[in-house]
């Protein structure tokens, strides 16, 4: 193509479907963890700012030379990049205890630097970025899991009866575990005007690994005086 203003139908085509195909395998990945921007999600995010700036270097050429005229290529775009924010931020979910979803939405964001690097033509940078993604996403995970999120906190509720306090019991099993107590919590659970039924006891416990969890928690509900164990 000599024209930079022109662009025929065969590199048109190309540059959509590229788009769909690179969107498509970060989006696959995000698929396949059940996170809630997707496969469809992340290509038609890829494929509409492929469009977006196929349109803004293409979709004007019959206002060249006409007087007071000026073409700004990259004016679509920018708008693009500002627009995402939005369907980013309806991926990023407060749960409370934590903040989830900043990933996928970073991984949006960059899914649309790729449609747009795609729709202006430069293939070779787009494709070394999914293969970067990818690198990201999958071997970067495996190395948190390994290395990074190991040491967690937990939140185990208990339900005890009142006048059965097992808190020796409680230490011993933190103890044995590794486990290190952070924060204790009691609430008293009223049954009448007086008289208290039971003591919710809420521990802020660190793990030394995360598959601790449940074991721990099995051994808590086999406590004499626990009625009910929860873990977050």
């Amino acid at each position: 193509m000599h024209d930079p203003w022109a662009i025929d139908n065969w590199h048109l085509v190309l540059r959509l479907i590229l788009s769909v195909v690179l969107g498509g395998l970060i989006g696959f990945e995000r698929e396949r963890k059940n996170h809630a921007a997707g496969l469809r999600t992340h290509i038609l995010v890829c494929l509409g700012s492929c469009l977006i700036m196929i349109l803004s270097i293409y979709g004007f050429t019959d206002f060249i030379g006409q007087p007071n005229v000026n073409r700004d290529p990259a004016r679509l775009a920018a708008q693009a990049i500002t627009g995402i924010g939005f369907l980013g931020a309806g991926t990023i979910m407060f749960t409370g205890k934590a903040i989830t979803g900043l990933t996928t939405a970073a991984s949006l964001w960059v899914v649309m630097a790729i449609g747009l690097a795609v729709g202006a033509g430069f293939y070779f940078p787009s494709a070394v970025s999914v293969l970067l993604v990818l690198l990201v996403l999958w071997g970067l995970n495996i190395v948190e899991k390994r290395f990074v999120n190991q040491v967690k906190e937990h939140l185990f509720t208990l339900s005890v009866d009142s006048d059965m306090m097992p808190t020796e019991q409680i230490e011993t099993i933190l103890r044995q575990r590794e486990a290190k107590l952070l924060r204790i919590h009691f609430d008293e659970l009223v049954d009448g005007i007086h008289s208290v039924a039971s003591i919710r006891v809420r521990l802020s416990v660190r793990l030394p690994r995360t598959e601790l969890a449940l074991p721990i928690a099995e051994e808590m509900r086999h406590l004499a005086g626990v009625n009910s164990v929860s873990v977050e």
